[in-house]
């Protein structure tokens, strides 16, 4: 019963990712669904998407979470960690005990920073279009973490193959000049969001995650672009007291 509820669940989600790949789509909420669905898909604990921009550098553009969003930047700040090296070399990066040294002493600071953050096991995957390779799939697993099997990394690259045809749209495939452009936009635009989501964090006084959660819920129940509607916080466009304060979840329990 399982297995069956987790396919059902697998073909529902494939069928979400479909209906968003429309025209005009709003690719960094797409972007950030998709980590959260792998999170939820995989069974890892956190998940973050990588995109390379016009001079080649990656950047963090989706992340399942804030904590997983600083790590990788630290990662690329540091021009550490599997994510770089599969965007280089194109190729996964799968079942990674950071825990062992010797696995992990190419970058030596991002498996510090990692384990710090609670995570033992890691996995990268390109993404990819044939042999084009526009950013990197990262995954954290936090202990006890089983190895993601051969179902689950063919999964997870799965969903970077989607992730990539949702950046590149097909109509532009074949137009470097304009998938350029579309990679800028989508970075530019997750730029907008997360200065917005400092500002509203700061004029709550809750986490950015809460925030977070806030300002693309009361985006999607308006029918707003992330980008768009970010802007207009930043600008003082927007009377932010419309949206509904978040809810903050209680401590756990000691």
């Amino acid at each position: 019963m399982i297995r069956v509820a987790r396919e059902q669940r697998l073909a529902e989600i494939f069928v979400e990712v479909a209906d968003s790949l429309i025209d005009e789509f709003d690719v960094i909420d797409f972007l950030q669904n998709l980590s959260t669905r792998c999170v939820e898909l995989l069974g890892v604990s956190a998940a973050g998407i990588l995109l390379a921009d016009q001079y080649g550098d990656l950047q963090i553009i989706a992340a399942s979470d804030e904590h997983t969003r600083l790590l990788e930047l630290f990662a690329l700040q540091h021009a550490q960690g599997p994510c770089v090296e599969c965007y280089r070399s194109g190729s996964a990066r799968t079942n990674i005990n950071l825990t062992d040294l010797t696995a992990t002493a190419a970058w030596p600071q991002f498996a510090s920073r990692a384990r710090a953050s609670g995570f033992t096991v890691t996995h990268a995957l390109p993404l990819r279009l044939r042999t084009r390779i526009v950013g990197a799939l990262s995954l954290f697993q936090a202990a006890p973490a089983p190895p993601l099997g051969i179902e689950g990394v063919a999964l997870a690259q799965a969903l970077g193959d989607v992730a990539t045809i949702a950046i590149l749209q097909q109509r532009t495939l074949e137009q470097t000049y304009v998938e350029k452009g579309q990679l800028q936009a989508a970075l530019t635009s997750r730029i907008l969001v997360e200065q917005a989501k400092g500002v509203l964090a700061e004029r709550w006084q809750t986490t950015v995650d809460e925030a977070f959660v806030a300002f693309r819920k009361y985006a999607r129940s308006q029918h707003l672009r992330l980008s768009d509607f970010a802007r207009q916080i930043i600008e003082g466009g927007f009377d932010t007291d419309q949206i509904p304060f978040p809810v903050v979840a209680p401590p756990a329990p000691q």
